[in-house]
């Protein structure tokens, strides 16, 4: 068997167990439901980047097998949520400062391109969908829940994809959104977000009034905020003087 055929099906099979269609050890959760709670907990911030993530501890928090939990974490760092390491097992990925930059890069040219569509496309069902969101996200910034106004601030930015119609840029945008809480966590400062408290609700108001040309350049304008409220760069690196570290010792 060829080298990508055997990757395309390793890759079909950790999808669909990850989906929570194969099979799984009785009585524990199932492995969606496990990918869930690991990706929320990543987004939160409640796991860390650089995170251990050992996979005999997290079988037995879930109740199923280690093969159950290996299979969540490929999906997992399919989605460059977590890291795989030979010999050292699975860690929740530290993002390097091109990686940070690329994410936002991809952020502005996806997510500002589906503004049009969106103001084309969005419903009265939606728009109020949307105010309910970004309340719900003004509420937990007003009560420093910073992790619930992670989360919800990446759901409310997957969501105006969805509202596109394009369910594979939706998608990516929602991996995008996800990764940018792994970037927030690292380069973000305590208490900030980067996101204004008014800044979705005005943009879902030009989406309601089918503005979609003014609703891109609100989208630019607001991630590249989120951008430059970020501390990215790379940490100098140091040359111990290592006869001081060393002279109690001599």
């Amino acid at each position: 068997m060829s080298g990508s055929r055997q990757m395309a099906e390793s890759t079909s099979s950790v999808q669909e167990q990850a989906s929570g269609s194969g099979p799984k050890k009785s009585g524990g959760k199932g492995l969606d439901a496990i990918y869930r709670s690991i990706s929320a907990a990543i987004i939160e911030h409640r796991l860390k980047p650089g995170a251990r993530l050992r996979e005999d501890a997290l079988a037995d928090v879930f109740g199923i097998s280690r093969t159950g939990i290996r299979k969540v974490l490929q999906r997992l760092a399919l989605e460059q949520l977590v890291t795989l390491t030979p010999r050292r097992g699975a860690s929740v990925t530290r993002p390097s400062v091109d990686e940070a930059r690329d994410v936002f890069e991809a952020r502005l040219m996806v997510e500002c391109g589906l503004m049009e569509v969106a103001a084309k496309r969005i419903t009265e069902a939606d728009i109020q969908e949307l105010r309910d969101m970004a309340k719900q996200e003004r509420e937990a910034l007003r009560n420093r829940e910073q992790r619930s106004a992670i989360k919800l601030s990446a759901a409310f930015h997957a969501r105006l994809a969805e509202i596109s119609g394009n369910r594979t840029l939706a998608e990516f945008v929602g991996q995008l959104a996800s990764r940018s809480s792994l970037i927030l966590a690292v380069y973000g400062n305590a208490g900030h977000l980067g996101c204004e408290s008014h800044d979705h609700d005005n943009l879902i108001e030009l989406l309601a009034a089918g503005d979609g040309a003014r609703a891109s350049g609100f989208m630019e304008r607001h991630l590249k905020s989120i951008e430059a409220s970020l501390s990215i760069f790379e940490e100098p690196e140091e040359t111990p003087d290592l006869k001081d570290i060393f002279a109690v010792d001599a």
